[in-house]
């Protein structure tokens, strides 16, 4: 696949792009859909949640973090996570823009 030129895209463009990216996985749908469930903070059940090996729960858990999507808190020695309340509205309105940008009365 080639190089993408995301110079030649709006910040926007950009940002909507990679935030559709981390949630294009289901491991991380899931992650957000269970800590939405839960509105809590979650530490460590997300390996018997998923079903999958801790490097790869952690490897989900990191990206989601770095976008912003969830947040973590060290307590002891367990990580918590929750939804980062604040920037899942953002995410909601940089989506809800895109999708009420198409008049569904028509087309062609």
């Amino acid at each position: 696949m080639g190089i993408t030129k995301s110079n030649l895209f709006t910040e926007e463009q950009n940002i909507i792009a990679n935030l559709a990216k981390a949630i294009g996985h289901p491991a991380r749908v899931a992650i957000i859909q269970h800590l939405i469930k839960a509105n809590a903070c979650i530490n460590g059940d997300f390996v018997q949640e998923l079903g999958l090996a801790q490097a790869t729960v952690s490897q989900h858990l990191r990206e989601l973090k770095d976008l912003g999507i969830i947040q973590g808190s060290i307590e002891g020695s367990r990580v918590s996570y929750c939804i980062n309340k604040a920037r899942w509205k953002e995410i909601q309105d940089l989506f809800t823009g895109l999708f009420d940008g198409v008049d569904t009365k028509g087309c062609c």
